[in-house]
């Protein structure tokens, strides 16, 4: 049996945008094992959502980066088949500036690539949102 959900747990997504691509990694663990999405996870007591989004970004991928901004902020709520709440995550998608460095798998991400968003294939099991968080992040 699950723990019962209290309140949203405060995350981070890493947004790195480059020459038309994203970085996402594979995930390596629970939650979402093996759907790509953007590096991130939970937010540290004492932290800010910027420096969590630079933290998780370096530990995941190896990345050298500076936050630039929050992109957005989304809910992940997730139920099981009779409507009872598993989960829900405050997400806060930032959008981060690479400064050194090329993309490893570190952590909890199992591989790490850039990504065209108009071009994830049937393949590729995107979480929700990233296309949509992707485009985002190249607009600006």
């Amino acid at each position: 049996m699950s723990e019962a959900v209290e309140r949203p747990i405060l995350g981070v997504i890493a947004v790195v945008a480059e020459a038309g691509r994203v970085l996402l990694v594979r995930r390596g663990k629970e939650p979402s094992k093996g759907w790509w999405g953007f590096p991130g996870g939970h937010v540290e007591l004492g932290e800010t959502v910027m420096q969590a989004a630079v933290r998780e970004l370096a530990e995941e991928t190896c990345l050298i980066a500076e936050a630039v901004e929050i992109l957005t902020t989304i809910d992940a709520i997730r139920r099981d088949a009779d409507g009872r709440l598993l989960r829900h995550y405050f997400l806060a998608a930032v959008r981060c500036r690479k400064i050194s460095g090329e993309p490893i798998a570190a952590s909890d991400a199992e591989a790490a690539a850039w990504a065209d968003p108009e071009a994830f294939s049937a393949d590729w099991r995107v979480l929700p949102d990233v296309a949509r968080i992707a485009r985002l992040a190249l607009g600006r």
